[in-house]
């Protein structure tokens, strides 16, 4: 709880065989922290088999007037292992923020209220001391040239790769918002020293904001326990797995920390797609009904071409978007929807998400008379050739997006959507392959619109290898409950 409304601060001593430098790194803790602020320092010894745990607790008895931990790891967790139990500690307590601070002295506890600054004025989620962003400061203070070249070749890679523009990654000054730290899965990350580059890498696919200020600079004779080419290559790797995560290609839990999206799906058009195909293939001024028709920017296309649009999908969209009416249902279960006033039935991207596709077209089936209906259906093609590959290099990685997408519960090749499609009654007009949405992944340039044609060519040698989406243009039949009861009507008749 909070004591008197104050802001909750935990300055959390990170130590492991400190016991030269322990106690003055407590002494240098501003004591405005105490004065202005519900402080609490944690000292969290990781199985140190000197006197660090000693010297943690003789400071904490003989300073009663500040509140002070000390806990000992039974085993050692590594840098990372140990960062995770304090910042447990910090989320269980209910603080609002947490410092870390070397118990090796290397980053001044002085600077702490400064670090604090940007956090309580509400602009930061993560405030990052940099020993960067003076130009010089670093070599001052006595870092050695190759540790300052590998810190500048590990930064401006880790920039280029990730999108960002940190004057370094590797600093382990850091002051966290706790809200920010309970949103990531950070007990996924490595116990190793890379462990502040991926929860970095976190905070940059969260959208999380980080401040950067500058800090002095001091190296004594501290021991160092990493190895340095070894922690080069855990940074780049894990570096390069992000990378590959957030292109859809290699998922990585621990990465995946965006806020969840209800959407269905992206909005795809402008080149050739499921969406754009869809669209092309209705006529304008007929009537369309869009099932699982998502945030209705088809439908919107559609509207702008005369039609008569109805969107059916179960989330509240504030009953409309634009001119779309909105019919709220959850697909897996039985339809209330009436698919008879329409013309055309579009299935984008739909199926692979239902429980029970069969069910769903036999209910949808259900519906259908001898008048006929064209029914759309688009949804991946799993045997795509990069699947195969995947599959042939033994891995099978489900993603946010993509043919593997998480949300994902039933995926088709050409042949299996063939059989479902005509159990089911539905007359395959045409079966055709949608290539990779290279637009979207690498952005709409000309690299990108290159990848679709050369695609598009290998398409027209085997859709079944080459295709990224199948798209299908159908036509309905009644089923045997319909023809049953208009064969017994007529039959009736004089």
């Amino acid at each position: 709880m909070k004591a008197s409304g104050r802001r909750r601060i935990l300055v959390f001593v990170i130590a492991y065989r400190a016991e030269k430098t322990l106690e003055r790194v407590l002494e240098r803790i501003p004591s405005s922290l105490f004065e202005g602020y519900d402080c609490e320092v944690l000292v969290v010894d990781d199985a140190s088999t000197d006197r660090t745990l000693a010297i943690g607790r003789t400071w904490q008895a003989a300073h009663p007037e500040r509140r002070v931990t000390v806990l000992r790891n039974e085993y050692n967790q590594g840098y990372g292992g140990n960062q995770k139990v304090g910042y447990r500690y910090a989320i269980r307590e209910g603080f609002d923020y947490v410092a870390m601070v070397h118990g090796d002295g290397q980053y001044a506890p002085e600077e702490l209220p400064r670090l604090l600054e940007p956090l309580l004025k509400g602009e930061a989620d993560v405030v990052l001391g940099s020993r960067m962003l003076e130009a010089g400061q670093a070599r001052r203070g006595g870092m050695p040239l190759y540790k300052w070249l590998g810190n500048r070749i590990l930064t401006s890679m880790q920039n280029a790769l990730l999108g960002s523009r940190l004057s370094e990654f590797h600093s382990g000054y850091r002051i966290y918002r706790v809200a920010a730290l309970a949103r990531l899965p950070f007990a996924l990350n490595t116990n190793g020293f890379h462990f502040d580059s991926e929860i970095l890498i976190q905070f940059l696919n969260a959208g999380l904001r980080i401040v950067e200020l500058p800090i002095p600079t001091y190296y004594g004779d501290e021991i160092c326990y990493v190895n340095g080419l070894n922690y080069a290559m855990d940074v780049a790797r894990v570096t390069l797995q992000n990378v590959a995560h957030r292109r859809g290609i290699l998922y990585q839990r621990r990465y995946d920390v965006a806020l969840p999206d209800e959407n269905h799906g992206d909005f795809k058009t402008g080149y050739v797609s499921s969406h754009s195909m869809a669209i092309d293939a209705v006529p304008a001024h007929t009537s369309v009904i869009d099932l699982g028709g998502g945030p209705g920017a088809v439908a919107k296309a559609l509207v702008e071409k005369g039609c008569q649009v109805l969107v059916v999908d179960r989330q509240p969209l504030a009953g409309e978007v634009g001119e779309v009416p909105v019919f709220l249902q959850d697909l897996d279960d039985p339809p209330v929807f009436d698919t008879k006033p329409y013309q055309h039935i579009l299935i984008l991207d739909i199926i692979e998400h239902l429980r029970n596709p069969e069910l769903f077209l036999e209910r949808l089936r259900g519906q259908f008379t001898h008048a006929k209906k064209t029914v759309i259906i688009t949804t991946p093609n799993i045997a795509f050739l990069p699947e195969r590959l995947m599959l042939l290099a033994g891995q099978f990685n489900y993603s946010r997006t993509g043919i593997l997408d998480l949300t994902h519960t039933r995926l088709f090749t050409f042949r299996s959507l063939r059989h479902l499609l005509r159990d089911q009654g539905f007359r395959i007009k045409t079966m055709r392959g949608v290539p990779a949405p290279f637009p979207k992944a690498i952005g709409d340039g000309r690299l990108a619109r290159a990848a679709l044609a050369v695609n598009q060519a290998l398409i027209r040698l085997s859709k079944t290898l080459f295709a990224y989406q199948i798209y299908v243009e159908a036509e309905t039949t009644p089923d045997a409950n319909f023809v049953l009861d208009t064969s017994k009507a007529a039959s009736q008749q004089p």
